[in-house]
C-alpha cells in the first residue's frame, strides 16, 4: 500500500518519522502550507493516508475529494501522542482498517475500528468478494452487510459454484429464499448477485472482421445463454489472429485479456468439431472451441461454436472454487 503520513505540527514530526519507517511511507510536512491544495495534489497518487491531526480537520479537507468507496484511498487519523489510530474512511476496500492496525502497532497505540463486521467478528463481505474475484452486479454491500450484522448470517445460493463459504454464510438451495446469489447468469430482479469472472470466449474470425461484428455476436450469445457480461474474463484465438485489429479493438474496448495459441497446440484438444476448411487455411482443425477450452483450463465447452458471417464463437467456463478467505 503506497502510503503518505501527513503532519501539521512540530509535535507530530517525530511520530511521523516512526510511522514512515514502519509503514514504508512518505512523510509530508504541511506546516506553513495550504493543506487543502497539498492533499488535493497528493490524492490520486497514494492508496492510503495517515493524518496526524484532529479528525475534524481531516473530514473538512477530504470531503470534496471523495468519489466512490471502491476507489477512495484508506484514511487514518492519529493524535500527536500516537495513542489512537482511527480508521476514518474506506476501512475495507481502501484498506484503512489494516492501515490503522499497522500504524497503532508501530507506535504501541490502539487501533480504533468501527466497521460492524470487524467489531462483531463477521466476514467483511466487500473484501471477501474482491478476494474471490466476485463482482456485485445487483444489490448493495451496505444492505447485505446490514443483513449479516442483524441476523448473524447471510443465506447464499451457489449457482454451479464449488468450494466453501465463510462460517457466517449459510448455503441456501432455493434461490428465491437467498439473500445473495453467486452466479454468472441473470437472476430475478429482487435478488442481490455476485458474479464470478469465469467465462472464456474462444473466437475465430475472418480477416478484416469489424469490432462491431464481434460485439453483436457476443451480445447475442449472452442473451441466448442468459450470461452476465461481467462474467467474461478473457478471450482466446489462434496466433494467426494476433494482429487482427477488429479483434484486438474488441478486447481493448471491453478491457479483456486475449491469448493466442499456435495451431499445433489447438490440435491437441479432443472432442471439438473439426473442420477441414479451417485446417486448410490455418493448420488447426478448429479455433474457437479448442482456444476456449485451453484458456479456461476446462475439460468441456459450455457452448459449442456458433458461426456468423465473419465471426465464430465458443464458450468455456473456468472452474470456480470459492473459499472463506478474504486476505
Amino acid at each position: 500500500m503506497k502510503t503518505a503520513v501527513l503532519t501539521l505540527t512540530r509535535g507530530g514530526r517525530e511520530l511521523a518519522r516512526r510511522l514512515s519507517t514502519a509503514l514504508k511511507a512518505k512523510v509530508i510536512n504541511l506546516e506553513g502550507r495550504n493543506i487543502k491544495t497539498v492533499v488535493r495534489e497528493l490524492w490520486p497518487h497514494y492508496e492510503g493516508f495517515v493524518f496526524i491531526m484532529a479528525a475534524g480537520i481531516v473530514v473538512r479537507i477530504i470531503a470534496p475529494l471523495l468519489r466512490n468507496k471502491k476507489t477512495d484511498p484508506g484514511i487514518v487519523v492519529m493524535d500527536e501522542a500516537g495513542r489512537y489510530a482511527i480508521s476514518l474512511l474506506a476501512g475495507h476496500l481502501g484498506g484503512a482498517n489494516e492501515l490503522a492496525r499497522a500504524a497503532a502497532e508501530a507506535v504501541d497505540g490502539q487501533a480504533v475500528i468501527t466497521t460492524a463486521s470487524d467489531t462483531l467478528g463477521l466476514t467483511p463481505l466487500d473484501l471477501w468478494a474482491r478476494f474471490q474475484r466476485l463482482r456485485l452486479i445487483k444489490g448493495s454491500f451496505i444492505t447485505l452487510s446490514a443483513q449479516l450484522v442483524n441476523n448473524g448470517r447471510l443465506k447464499v445460493h451457489l449457482d454451479n459454484i464449488g468450494g466453501e463459504l465463510p462460517p457466517d454464510f449459510e448455503v441456501e438451495d432455493d434461490p428465491a429464499l437467498a439473500d445473495l446469489i453467486i452466479s454468472n447468469r441473470r437472476q430475478p430482479d429482487h435478488t442481490a448477485v455476485l458474479c464470478p469472472k469465469n467465462i472464456i470466449l474462444g473466437i475465430g474470425c475472418n480477416r478484416g472482421v469489424k469490432t462491431q461484428d464481434i460485439e453483436s455476436a457476443v451480445a447475442e450469445i449472452c442473451r441466448e445463454l442468459n450470461l452476465l457480461r461481467p462474467a467474461i474474463d478473457g478471450l482466446a484465438s489462434i496466433d494467426l489472429k494476433a494482429d487482427e485489429e477488429g479483434l484486438l479493438d474488441f478486447a481493448r474496448q471491453n478491457e479483456l485479456p486475449i491469448s493466442f495459441y499456435p495451431a499445433a497446440r489447438l490440435n491437441t484438444v479432443k472432442g471439438i468439431q473439426r473442420s477441414e476448411t479451417v485446417h486448410r487455411y490455418t493448420g488447426a482443425y478448429g479455433v474457437a472451441e479448442p482456444a476456449a477450452i485451453l484458456e479456461a483450463d476446462a475439460d468441456r465447452l459450455l457452448y459449442r461454436k456458433k458461426k456468423w458471417q465473419d465471426v465464430t464463437i465458443a464458450i468455456a467456463e473456468r472452474p470456480t472454487i470459492i473459499t472463506p478467505e478474504y486476505k
